[in-house]
């Protein structure tokens, strides 16, 4: 289901476009939702030591995504992230990794995303592109996605689940700390798996 827009190098001819009616499926699932943390994780896995990988995750967080199904591109994207809940399984850890050695909590407590621009790339995966913003820094990202549908709970609640993950390096964002290891190499590496697993709520409608 085409929930975002098409990739640049696959728009419709104007012909097309005039005679392709909308999906009454995908058309009813525009609106705004908000992101569920309880049935939600946005996480990391990092590799420790050169030889194992570490994963944590933040516990408190806030989102929106706002679906146009009549026009799929103009669909977007919002992640407020705080840091302070992250959680790794220890909490010496997690303290040195708010501290100024890493995120520096103190001075920076969000860790932000909002999107540019979204794009199909085949079947029900997409890429979400948009600035993801660390302490003082302000990159590109392009988070890849499967749509996992939509369903209403049992709580009359109606939902979308989406998945997927992105690699980054965290020095472009500053996050530069490191230890030596005497056999060689460093203690954290640079390259971060971004970890999204997402269930939304759409909003009820306006009276």
């Amino acid at each position: 289901m085409a929930l975002f827009g098409r990739k640049k190098n696959d728009t419709p001819s104007a012909t097309a476009v005039a005679t392709t009616a909308v999906d009454p499926a995908l058309a009813a699932l525009t609106g705004e939702y908000t992101i569920d943390p309880a049935h939600s994780s946005i996480g990391f896995t990092v590799r420790h030591a050169m030889v194992t990988n570490v994963r944590g995750a933040f516990g408190e967080y806030e989102g929106k995504l706002d679906l146009n199904g009549h026009d799929p591109a103009h669909s977007s994207a919002s992640i407020d992230v705080k840091i302070a809940s992250i959680d790794t399984g220890i909490a010496d850890r997690d303290g040195h990794l708010v501290s100024a050695d890493f995120f520096d909590v103190e001075k920076f407590p969000l860790m932000t995303f909002r999107s540019t621009r979204a794009e199909q790339l085949g079947g029900d995966t997409y890429r979400i592109t948009g600035d993801l913003t660390i302490k003082d820094v302000t990159r590109p990202l392009s988070i890849d996605l499967e749509f996992n549908g939509s369903a209403t709970d049992v709580y009359c609640n109606e939902r979308v689940g989406f998945e997927g993950s992105a690699d980054i390096l965290r020095s472009d964002w500053g996050l530069t700390w490191n230890a030596a290891l005497e056999t060689g190499g460093v203690m954290v590496s640079d390259k971060v798996k971004l970890n999204f697993d997402i269930s939304a709520i759409k909003a009820a409608p306006q009276a």
